[in-house]
């Protein structure tokens, strides 16, 4: 999909003068598109430790300048991202700090905010301004192939600045994100995790675990579970492809939500458990009933699979 054909307009203006995005996988590869195409940066500048990976970066020119390094890349940036996993941004925030530039402002994208903030806000130096984000959309697709610009279209950013932050970077950062047509939300660390865990995380979890479940079933062989598959298996555990890195770092970064979520979908799992067992249609049907209502006000509010606009791209 291209600016002329409506997922946002065009800046007359960049919004800034250099970007620098760390890690050019899905996230990063789908922001270097957007903010390209739709003139949010006078120049793009990228990295990745993977040599492969800036080699393909060039191929498919996704920025104006594909950097040998992180701290080559973020020489003179106004905004830098960083879009790798979040166990990742502690040590490659200490590793650029000295290289960051008067009055920029450093981002990230993980999907987890509060272990993410104490891990890079103690290697910030004075005068960079940082603004946590994490834009709630995605594949189970990565690299930098995997992006396209239109990826961040109707889906939300959520912005968790630390207490202090300066207003003005937070409102800049905002602009950035809306510019890509994303809705921004702007919430605390900790309970941007708690809502993740149960909205993002814990799907996750359920999805992997399912797919481990069918793998090992004696009584099925792995080729009928590839052939046989019905809907809701392949649709749900779609999820189960996307990157072990970063899944196996987002469950350790955020250990305290996910397990309390866990604990709570664990009872109410026994609850469905019981009805099942002795034969209590009502409680299913209620419980059905009720969560087939809540499924309809997230298609209605168009947070549907972010496959979908990818489609729509032709």
């Amino acid at each position: 999909m291209s600016a002329a054909a409506g997922f946002a307009p065009r800046r007359d203006e960049p919004l800034f003068g250099r970007l620098a995005i760390i890690g050019i996988g899905l996230i990063g590869s789908s922001i270097a598109r957007a903010a390209k195409e739709l003139n949010l940066a006078g120049h793009i500048v990228l990295a990745d430790r993977d040599e492969a990976v800036r080699r393909r970066a060039r191929e498919l020119d996704l920025g104006h300048e594909i950097a040998e390094s992180a701290i080559q890349a973020v020489q003179d940036a106004d905004l830098v991202i960083l879009c790798v996993p979040v166990g990742a941004c502690g040590p490659l925030a200490q590793e650029i700090a000295d290289a960051l530039k008067q009055g920029a402002i450093l981002s990230d994208v993980g999907s987890v905010k509060h272990a993410v903030v104490e891990a890079v806000a103690p290697h910030v130096p004075a005068g960079v301004h940082f603004v946590p984000a994490h834009p709630v959309a995605g594949t189970e697709n990565s690299g930098p192939e995997a992006g396209f610009p239109s990826l961040f279209l109707n889906r939300w950013c959520i912005l968790t600045p630390p207490p202090g932050t300066d207003e003005a970077a937070i409102a800049r950062t905002r602009r950035f994100w809306e510019g890509m047509a994303a809705m921004v939300e702007v919430m605390g660390s900790q309970h941007h995790d708690l809502v993740l865990a149960i909205t993002s995380h814990l799907p996750h979890l359920i999805a992997y675990n399912i797919v481990g479940t069918a793998e090992d079933l004696g009584q099925v062989t792995h080729s009928e579970v590839i052939k046989f598959s019905a809907g809701g298996f392949r649709d749900f555990t779609r999820i189960a492809a996307s990157d072990p890195t970063m899944w196996r770092d987002v469950f350790l970064a955020n250990k305290e939500a996910v397990l309390e979520m866990l604990g709570r979908f664990n009872e109410d799992l026994a609850v469905l458990t019981r009805a099942i067992r002795y034969g209590d249609g009502e409680t299913l049907h209620k419980h059905f009933t009720r969560t087939r209502a809540i499924r309809r006000g997230i298609v209605a509010l168009g947070q549907e699979k972010a496959e979908t606009e990818k489609l729509k791209q032709g």
